[in-house]
């Protein structure tokens, strides 16, 4: 409910960083609790979706097929290589979307997107399992392979909708094709004379993705400012509103970050992303 994710926000700012809560009381704070009924009568009616969730860890496949579930999609689950060629060779006209474990049983790492790609250069759109991938080498040939994206299949249950809902609905949200690691954090945004607080949802080198019920129109050009996990200091950036939706959120890109925070970013997101947890 959006109600209670609000209060969530407003709990989690609560705890920020000192000079964040300064910026927060600003008195042209503009609050996501503002008109949340009217924005929960004004979202539209989301389409249903059929997703394949390709994982042999059945935790993860539960998890993620609950998810989906819960919002009214359909999740189909598979548990090797084998099974996810047949089931696409077979349902290829049907499938919105397949979230895949490179390290499948009888899928061969990359080669198994590569198969997939072989029934169809295009469809479905493929986001693999972050944990899956060994190297920087296999994120260019997944690249190259026209992968959609990258998701971490530990993600806790009411991030993993927000997470693939850039796949899922790609005419209205602008997708980021590199590394993102979900993340829960205060972040505040100065657009003109209001300031505004909400929570991101993840992060990549490039942006930031933030859950608001309220989002910005695309384009908006807004003054940032958060702290990573374990930093010593807020990073303050220009950035741009690359997408928006009332069902997620917004995308936010960077502009103009300096090389030590692009750094301190670039670290976090690498330590999340290259971990193979089958290797």
């Amino acid at each position: 409910m959006k109600c209670s994710e609000n209060a969530a926000e407003r709990r989690i700012i609560a705890r920020s960083p000192r000079r964040l809560q300064r910026t927060l009381r600003s008195p042209h704070r503009r609050s996501d609790t503002h008109n949340v009924s009217s924005a929960a009568a004004e979202a539209p009616k989301i389409a249903t979706k059929t997703v394949v969730v390709a994982d042999d860890t059945a935790f993860v496949r539960d998890r993620f097929k609950t998810a989906l579930e819960r919002a009214g999609h359909k999740a189909i689950s598979v548990s090797s290589g084998s099974e996810l060629i047949a089931r696409v060779k077979a349902d290829l006209s049907t499938i919105d979307l397949v979230v895949v474990d490179l390290r499948l049983p009888h899928g061969h790492g990359v080669n198994l997107v590569r198969a997939l790609r072989n029934i169809d250069l295009k469809k479905p759109p493929i986001v693999v399992f972050s944990g899956t991938i060994a190297s920087a080498a296999e994120v260019r040939e997944l690249a190259a392979l026209n992968v959609s994206g990258y998701v971490n299949e530990y993600t806790s249950l009411q991030h993993i909708l927000p997470s693939l809902a850039p796949h899922l609905f790609p005419g209205d949200v602008n997708r980021r094709t590199g590394p993102r690691v979900v993340l829960g954090i205060p972040i505040a945004y100065r657009f003109g004379n209001t300031i505004a607080a909400a929570v991101t949802l993840n992060i990549s080198r490039g942006g930031v993705a933030v859950r608001t019920t309220n989002p910005l129109e695309k384009g908006i050009t807004v003054k940032v400012r958060f702290r990573m996990p374990m930093g010593k200091k807020d990073i303050d950036v220009e950035s741009k509103v690359a997408w928006s939706d009332r069902r997620v959120g917004m995308g936010l890109e960077f502009a103009g970050l300096g090389e030590e925070d692009r750094g301190v970013i670039a670290e976090y997101v690498d330590s999340h992303f290259f971990s193979n947890r089958k290797a």
